[in-house]
């Protein structure tokens, strides 16, 4: 009996109300941006009119984090967690074994298109998506050379290909192409995964020297060199600059990062444009966020192989179908994405997910807190949480803590784990962080017997190229 009351309440959900009242979804995925980098969401000096006019319409979470990755290339995990709904160590980089987003809306009626990067294999995209064109699978390119390819008729990939246009242009085409010919009654699921702003940073021209690097100001926690070793001060993305960082060279990337995000906010337009055009706009749902944040100079670090407060947060906002306008400092992860638009489009979530929908925020349900905390985790040798006050950061390889106090201090800019006042607040946040540990199944320890030394000193570190390093790299700076 239970059975089947379950699986009339699931034919409610996915067949039996009109196709026309559930929405469609357009997702708009991009990729190591930082969450202060929209104007409506407090950045001065960058123009974003499109993703302001998103934001402002809709429902913006100022708290939201990928949980982090084992690897240096963070965009695989957090797109793998952002399409299972599942935690950091309870899904495969590659998706086996989970149910996808596009997927289980695929299976209840929704038509399915997706373009852009997908870092997760082809088997699991070909899984979720019924069409795709102008696809990228793998994780970086020259924005101008990125490998594409199509879904064929069958189910199969065709039309390998190099695109012949920048990278934003070139997948933005690909969505208004979808949307302009959308002619079906059934609902539809549009997924825009962009690769910019990730570098190389050369935005096409008319961007590439919008913002003036003296006119763009240094992060307010920029440092030359990160203090101490973190476990990837030599990692690929480390290798972006000379060391130390100057206030030329990180003013000069800053400048060229946001040109690339301005010319990502003109496509982003020219989609919204096209859904607007299409007569879909009221009854869709945008989702619009990015896989990760990005140091850009701040802690001394450029790449987003840390824990800070810039490096796992990204812009999140949910707008349209009804959503109304607001925001919410609630503690949210980029995985609570897929069960929140299930719970929108009125499709039944499957097992296994561990996000949690934030529809009850927007809904004004004053009862319902997604968690009072949040974990973090890089490789085996940074582990972090926080909750609506502390931020509490575990270097496991050296043994070393921070403490912040993110209400007065939001920065991470004055560790406060040493001093005598924060003995309590400290081993709070260590049981706290034990208690998380166990909860996701970290199979990394959290203090080392053999610690390495916590001293790096990268003043004299050889400034020849080598292979890590990207030839307009090499040619700008060495």
């Amino acid at each position: 009996m239970r059975a089947l009351a379950c699986a009339l309440f699931v034919a409610c959900l996915t067949s039996s109300s009109p196709a026309a009242e559930r929405p469609n979804v357009l997702f708009l995925l991009t990729d190591d941006q930082r969450a202060d980098t929209v104007a409506a969401l407090g950045n001065p000096v960058i123009e974003t009119p499109h993703l302001d006019r998103l934001a402002r319409s809709g429902f913006r979470f100022t708290n939201a984090y990928c949980m982090g990755s084992m690897g240096g290339a963070v965009c695989v995990p957090s797109r793998a967690m952002i399409n299972s709904g599942r935690t950091l160590f309870h899904v495969e980089n590659d998706l086996s074994g989970a149910r996808l987003l596009p997927e289980v809306l695929r299976n209840a009626g929704y038509v399915t298109f997706g373009t852009g990067k997908w870092h997760n294999g082809a088997e699991s995209f070909l899984r979720g998506f019924e069409h795709g064109k102008a696809v990228f699978f793998g994780g970086m390119s020259v924005h101008t050379q990125v490998p594409l390819a199509d879904v064929g008729q069958g189910g199969e990939l065709v039309n390998r290909r190099i695109g012949d246009e920048f990278s934003s242009t070139l997948f933005a085409d690909a969505a208004i192409e979808f949307l302009d010919d959308y002619e079906s009654e059934a609902p539809f699921y549009c997924y825009v995964a962009f690769t910019a702003p990730h570098d190389p940073r050369q935005a096409p021209s008319g961007y590439l020297t919008r913002y003036d690097p003296q006119d763009v100001p240094l992060p307010e926690n920029f440092l030359p060199q990160h203090p101490f070793n973190n476990g990837w001060m030599t990692g690929r993305d480390e290798m972006l600059a000379p060391w130390p960082r100057t206030e030329r060279v990180v003013r000069e990337q800053l400048a060229e990062y946001y040109g690339l995000i301005a010319h990502l906010d003109h496509e982003i337009g020219r989609v919204l444009a096209a859904l607007s055009r299409s007569g879909e706009a009221e009854n869709t749902l945008i989702v619009y966020t990015a896989d990760h944040g990005l140091a850009m100079g701040s802690h001394g670090l450029l790449g987003k192989q840390n824990l800070y407060e810039h490096s796992m947060k990204s812009p999140l906002v949910f707008a349209g179908a009804g959503i109304p306008e607001g925001e919410s400092d609630a503690l949210v992860y980029l995985l609570d994405t897929m069960p929140t638009v299930l719970d929108v489009a009125r499709v039944l979530a499957p097992g296994g997910i561990e996000g949690k929908t934030l529809a009850p925020i927007w809904r004004g349900d004053e009862t319902f807190t997604p968690r009072d905390s949040i974990y973090t985790a890089m490789g085996q040798t940074i582990r972090a949480v926080r909750d609506d006050r502390w931020k509490f950061i575990r270097y496991p390889h050296i043994n070393r803590l921070q403490l912040f106090d993110l209400a007065s201090d939001p920065h991470e800019l004055r560790n406060l784990a040493d001093e005598r006042e924060h003995v309590e607040t400290v081993q709070r946040m260590t049981e706290l962080m034990t208690r998380w540990h166990q909860q996701v199944d970290d199979p990394h320890p959290l203090v080392s017997d053999d610690p390495q030394p916590a001293e790096i000193d990268l003043t004299n570190h050889p400034r020849q190229p080598d292979r890590h390093q990207p030839k307009w790299i090499v040619e700008k700076y060495f």
